[in-house]
């Protein structure tokens, strides 16, 4: 990101973010916590009858209809489980040092298998635009960010052709290659991966390579995209870090601005342990992604 690109960051945000990478106290305290406004449960889309909804994370302010940075969260669990409420400690976080932060749905896996979920997501996506007023958010300054799955489908969403222009794209240990992931899993493998996959995709690489090469974000990696951070887990069992390195790799090999953060001894979902170490260490340098992409002067 260069060395000064803290400059670009209004005075009054850099005052709220954490001054240092880890702070001991706070393992046992706690993080800071600031009130913030929440709408829960707007629906945005009903496809096939089940109603999609996402949540709403602002700063509290006192001018009506007014328009935020925006940050787009996808939850993960496997293409299978999980809600917007997922991870609230972090969205009323990054919400209250001036953000819209907006969390949104998608169906679930093996009921509904892919695309279904990057449906929901570009649905998710066009409702935004759409109610943009409303909802409190600056359409000219986006970004999108999921964990696991989520940062796969979020990930889909902003290098596909057509995708609206985010400024920002954050990846939270993130498959990117579907078919190596099938070919080759991590040992142990405490979540069989082979068969989530086989849920979310209704087969095999073998059986449907070019769905497999669809559903991968490695497939759409060209030049001009926007900046990406990939936050990975050296411990991790479920989406080894070996798959973050390879998207690295491979965005700035086409030119592109990534950055990759490894925490050497962290697992999956070590985030979901938030004032632990690892989530203290990944959100010191997410915030400042964030800020210097959505609020910073371009």
């Amino acid at each position: 990101m260069g060395t000064d690109y803290l400059q670009s960051i209004p005075e009054d945000l850099k005052a709220q973010m954490r001054p240092q990478p880890f702070v001991l106290a706070e393992v046992f305290r706690g993080l800071p916590k600031k009130e913030v406004r929440i709408q829960r449960g707007i629906v945005f889309a009903s496809p096939d009858g089940v109603d999609l909804k996402l949540n709403v994370y602002q700063p509290l302010v006192t001018q009506k209809l007014q328009k935020f940075p925006t940050v787009v969260i996808v939850y993960g669990g496997a293409w299978k489980q999980g809600s917007p409420d997922n991870y609230e400690r972090f969205s009323c976080y990054i919400a209250a040092q001036g953000y819209s932060v907006i969390a949104i749905d998608y169906r679930h896996a093996p009921k509904y298998k892919f695309p279904a979920q990057i449906e929901d997501v570009r649905a998710a996506l066009q409702y935004i635009q759409a109610h943009a007023d409303n909802l409190g958010v600056d359409i000219e300054r986006i970004a999108i960010m999921g964990r696991s799955a989520g940062g796969h489908l979020a990930s889909l969403a902003a290098y596909e052709q057509g995708a609206i222009p985010f400024r920002a794209v954050v990846n939270y240990y993130a498959p990117s290659d579907l078919i190596e992931g099938f070919h080759n899993p991590p040992f142990p493998n405490p979540i069989n991966t082979n068969a989530i996959l086989r849920d979310f995709l209704g087969g095999t690489p073998d059986e449907l390579l070019e769905l497999y090469q669809k559903a991968s974000p490695k497939s759409y990696v060209r030049p001009a995209l926007p900046p990406s951070l990939l936050v990975y887990a050296g411990r991790d069992h479920i989406v080894e870090s070996k798959f973050g390195r390879i998207l690295y790799n491979q965005l700035r090999a086409t030119g592109n601005q990534a950055i990759f953060l490894e925490i050497p001894w962290a697992e999956h979902g070590f985030d979901a342990v938030f004032p632990g170490i690892s989530n203290q260490l990944a959100l010191y340098y997410t915030e400042r992604f964030l800020a210097s992409l959505l609020h910073g002067v371009r």
